[in-house]
């Protein structure tokens, strides 16, 4: 029988008689070939890479976007980096994306419209690129034009802090519970005011650092709107974090414009913290004879047309040294209107870190211990009178390098009426400290002078103290009073228009 010859490959060459034994043979070799023989030449398949954007968002202008490329891999689970480029926006965005580089950045849409973005994902086996679009949009604000008589909370609904969550459109009365959400932006139209009423209202504000709460114009003007009035003597009453802007369109009490002013008939009372009072026209704050500041710490006020704050004499111990008062207001003081300081323990005034100083019109009287710590500076206005009465003394020790000082607002000799003390008790010291500009008329019998001791057995201690610019005499010691020995030569006298000191005998 003829031979037959098999050729599987260059290595593999079989002849066989028996064509049933060669197929056999044939079907070896064939899997022999395909499990155990490699060509030289074999290239292994290249790994690949996906990259993963995530899926499309329509989210709020304002809201915080969380952009996710964790779905990007490696076929081989090779490292990955990512590179997230903003590569399309609304014309007038300035946006930025944060941790570009991570496979989760975040930002905030300013502005409506569509917003692409390109994820780059690379690996040592290559790149990939992915797109996802967010798509911005903004809530129509609500409006509220009824007095709120149930018990109501606003929430923030529109998440840019710039637009406003809600618009009163008239003025109105609160006479039940209203609690304000962190974020919430309350717009006043023109000439539009909210009173919050005793016997039932009651203001819960309480924004955060990073979520404040504001209550502006529909326009961002000085005096667009009224202002807020708090009746309500509730213990509950609250701001904090909170924007009062461009009030003062007309007057809150009397002649006097105010972005926030606390009634003093329903005994009013609120805490403040952390507050702005900015662009008003007025005052940012005015707290009247019988109104209450619960509590008061760390609260600005800028750029409000008269002084960032008017209160009453008994509320300034209330204020807090890291308070500013100076932000370019009309005058950058802490005002008191006249008013008494009483009570039955001393009261001491420790002044503000930004060097603010007190303004006092007309007449302080003074029932009580006041004490004035050193730096303290007290501006007096247009014939104002601090009046030391029998049952108070005053208290003013400064220091070499820090002095009380006692002066006229405007510096001009001579500006206001000065310092008289009725008073008996030997803590009524001057210390290191400093009068001027008084004696603009006269103080007691006619005559003028910086500071008056009058009445029987009425004292005061003057050491070290620089007196100057009275229109009448430095010191007058009127019959039955006394002052120390030294008092000629103890201190310091200028440009007083009349001796510098009178002691009547």
């Amino acid at each position: 029988m003829k031979s037959i010859t098999y050729t599987l490959s260059a290595h593999f060459t079989v002849s066989v008689v028996n064509p049933i034994k060669a197929l056999i043979i044939l079907m070896f070799a064939s899997l022999f070939l395909l499990t155990g023989c490699k060509k030289e030449n074999d290239v292994k398949p290249v790994g690949t890479v996906t990259a993963n954007a995530g899926v499309d968002q329509s989210v709020q202008v304002g809201q915080t976007v969380t952009l996710d490329g964790s779905g990007s891999s490696d076929s081989e689970g090779k490292p990955l980096t990512y590179q997230w480029t903003l590569v399309r926006k609304p014309a007038k965005s300035t946006v930025t994306l944060t941790e570009a580089t991570s496979f989760k950045p975040s930002f905030k849409p300013d502005e409506v419209g569509e917003y692409e973005l390109e994820l780059a994902v690379n690996s040592t086996n290559g790149k990939s690129t992915d797109k996802v679009i967010v798509a911005a949009s903004v809530a129509e604000p609500l409006a509220i034009t009824a007095n709120i008589t149930v018990k109501t909370t606003l929430v923030d609904r529109v998440l840019n802090p710039n637009l406003p969550d809600y618009i009163v459109t008239k003025s109105i009365d609160v006479t039940n519970e209203l609690t304000i959400n962190p974020g919430v932006v309350i717009a006043f139209e023109r000439d539009v005011r909210m009173n919050v009423n005793d016997n039932g209202g009651l203001l819960i504000a309480k924004g955060t650092a990073d979520n404040r709460i504001k209550f502006v114009g529909v326009q961002n003007t000085k005096g667009y709107w009224i202002g807020l009035t708090l009746y309500s003597g509730s213990n509950a009453n609250v701001m904090e974090y909170v924007d009062i802007m461009n009030a003062g369109s007309r007057t809150t009490y009397s002649t006097t414009k105010a972005a926030l002013l606390l009634s003093g008939g329903s005994k009013a009372q609120i805490a403040l913290k952390n507050c702005l009072f900015s662009q008003n026209d007025g005052y940012g704050l005015y707290v009247l004879d019988g109104g209450i500041l619960r509590e008061f710490a760390q609260n600005t006020f800028t750029s409000n047309t008269e002084a960032g704050i008017l209160l009453n004499a008994e509320n300034v111990v209330k204020l807090d040294a890291a308070s500013t008062f100076t932000g370019n207001n009309g005058r950058n003081v802490v005002e008191i209107f006249q008013s008494d300081l009483k009570g039955t323990n001393e009261i001491v005034w420790p002044g503000f870190t930004d060097k603010t100083p007190y303004r006092i019109n007309g007449v302080f009287s003074v029932n009580t211990g006041w004490k004035l710590n050193p730096g303290v500076t007290l501006e007096m206005n247009r014939d104002a009178i601090i009046q030391i009465n029998v049952s108070g003394y005053l208290l003013a020790k400064g220091t070499t390098t820090d002095k009380v000082v006692f002066t006229g607002a405007d510096r001009s000799i001579p500006y206001w009426k000065g310092i008289i003390c009725y008073s008996q008790d030997a803590k009524n010291i001057l210390e290191n400290a400093e009068v001027s500009n008084a004696g603009s008329i006269a103080i007691v019998s006619g005559k003028k002078a910086n500071i008056a001791i009058y009445g029987t057995k009425a004292l005061m201690s003057i050491k070290n103290t620089r007196i100057t610019g009275s229109g009448g005499y430095g010191v007058f010691v009127a019959y039955g009073a006394s002052a120390n020995t030294d008092l000629a030569t103890a201190n310091t006298f200028e440009s007083n228009a009349q001796t510098n000191v009178l002691i009547e005998k």
